[in-house]
């Protein structure tokens, strides 16, 4: 996933998409390249996300639990 997409993705510049990969890698949250994430502290990572992230992995969740 290049970070190109995931600016798209979240309606954001993709310079700002590189300064918080960049940003995460440094703290080793992170592992980024060649348009591969891969997380190494999840925990860390959720952390930081905003209170948002929590709606969406419990809708995301709901709207799953039958096929998953």
């Amino acid at each position: 996933m290049t970070q190109e997409l995931i600016s798209i993705m979240l309606g954001v510049r993709r310079e700002g998409i590189t300064s918080a990969a960049s940003n995460l890698q440094k703290e080793k949250i992170i592992d980024y390249s060649r348009g591969t994430i891969c997380v190494l502290d999840r925990h860390r990572l959720e952390e930081r996300c905003c209170e948002c992230y929590e709606v969406v992995k419990k809708e995301y969740s709901r709207l799953f639990s039958d096929i998953c």
